[in-house]
């Protein structure tokens, strides 16, 4: 699968790293060839320096012949251009990049004339993904399958918790709610766990089941007071207009601080229920004086990684119970996850799960099984998967303890018509299924998990 990708930021590299790495023939294109020159030692890719919108540096990307071209450089309509010319080229498929939230609002509008296949706002995809966890307060990451009625929780055992030092097989019969614990990360050990591991004091754990069934397996574990009605947002930016859009619907009360005169008066104005303060969120006086202490959650949003790591530490002092802290850069997302911060959330990351879900299930190899989506675990150490099974094939109608599955892999949930099934040896697969798959492995094609 041939792939262009215009603009070496911050997701147009992830995506570059994640797309070579996979072996997918990848060309980028960005006219900073300092940046162009760092991306080739490192990868194995082809770059070309230039302008994405311009028609001669796209036929010299070979865009004609592309299955695929990604625009995510620096401005919306800059992206937007560039795909109707890799259209207009021949492209086979075009994604833009759009963060401007007046052009997202007409964005079916714009994708029909444009003939774009996908456009990601990252700000709205980060914005989803806070407001997710808000809604499960317990979890610290939240992914969802089958348009929303299968959830994927992160939840960490902590020290009172009454799941240390049971095993899993005892999990589920002391519980006897449809949940199956998919991977879990120890220290810096990572496992697909069977029925005899043993849950540990600080394990992190990945929970696959139904919206209700995770709400009951929660209060059994006794978080009942969980819920989030005040949420204090530190930074006024898209991804907070987009999430406190979320929250005040569903009737949360939500305040903004923004150290932007102007940006407060817009805020205003877009969201009348919302209150706004203008102020430096990094300052320790204004915090205390909005009644930080008070607050159920706080979110730090500010276009600063460490600004954001601050804030959420001395949230974690005032006692908040929800801290929730955007961190763009991958290596200081890993060194703030021992901290203690419940969650960290990054638009780059959220915005190439949702290309990637994009690419794989356009690769060709998969011709039996399409992949819906895919999302990246523990670091993209575990992948998790979404197929739909769209013919007969030698796995389906086949008891699942006859299919000879590879170590590290493991199919976690089947979603049939109206009903999800938590799979146990006696279930099997059927043509229109939708399977959840998380894996240790690369795989393209749900046939890669058997042996």
């Amino acid at each position: 699968m041939k792939i262009v990708i215009i603009g070496d930021g911050k997701v147009g590299h992830k995506l570059t790293t994640q797309l070579s790495e996979e072996n997918y023939d990848v060309v980028l294109i960005d006219q900073n060839e300092g940046k162009l020159k760092e991306a080739v030692n490192k990868l194995d890719i082809f770059c070309i320096t230039g302008n994405g919108a311009d028609v001669d540096v796209q036929r010299q990307a070979d865009v004609p012949h592309a299955d695929l071209v990604i625009a995510c450089a620096s401005t919306d309509e800059l992206n937007m251009l560039s795909c109707l010319l890799a259209k207009r080229l021949g492209a086979r498929h075009t994604i833009a990049r759009v963060r401007n939230p007046i052009y997202y609002r007409q964005i079916d509008l714009l994708k029909e004339d444009l003939h774009l296949s996908m456009a990601v706002n990252p700000e709205r995809t980060a914005a989803n993904e806070i407001a997710r966890v808000l809604l499960f307060p317990e979890t610290s990451k939240v992914e969802t399958f089958m348009k929303g009625r299968v959830e994927l929780v992160e939840f960490i055992v902590r020290e009172d918790s009454a799941l240390a030092g049971l095993s899993l097989a005892e999990v589920y019969r002391k519980f006897q709610i449809k949940i199956l614990v998919c991977a879990v990360k120890r220290g810096q050990k990572i496992y697909i766990p069977d029925g005899e591991f043993i849950l540990e004091k600080g394990d992190k754990m990945h929970i696959v089941a139904a919206h209700q069934d995770l709400k009951s397996f929660f209060r059994a574990l006794g978080h009942r007071n969980a819920k989030v009605k005040k949420v204090l947002i530190c930074g006024g930016g898209h991804v907070c207009f987009y999430l406190a859009m979320q929250l005040l619907q569903v009737g949360m009360q939500v305040k903004i601080i923004e150290q932007n005169m102007k940006r407060c008066e817009e805020l205003c104005e877009l969201l009348p229920k919302a209150t706004v303060i203008h102020g430096d969120a990094a300052n320790h006086d204004l915090l205390m004086e909005e009644g930080i202490h008070e607050a159920d959650a706080l979110i730090a949003l500010t276009g600063m990684d460490e600004e954001n790591i601050i804030m959420a530490l001395f949230a974690k002092l005032q006692g908040v119970n929800k801290i929730v802290a955007k961190v763009n850069e991958d290596s200081r997302a890993q060194m703030v996850e021992g901290l203690g911060i419940d969650s960290i959330v990054s638009a780059k990351s959220a915005t190439a799960d949702a290309i990637m879900s994009y690419v794989r299930a356009r690769n060709e190899s998969a011709s039996n099984v399409n992949v819906e989506s895919v999302y990246q675990l523990l670091g993209g150490k575990v992948e998790a998967l979404e197929f739909i099974i769209k013919c007969e094939c030698s796995f389906t109608n086949v008891p699942l303890r006859e299919l000879r599955i590879k170590k590290n892999n493991l199919i976690a949930c089947i979603g049939r018509k109206r009903r999800i099934i938590i799979p146990n040896g006696e279930d099997h697969l059927e043509v229109g299924d939708s399977v959840v798959v998380v894996t240790m492995d690369h795989i393209d094609k749900f046939s890669d998990i058997l042996e």
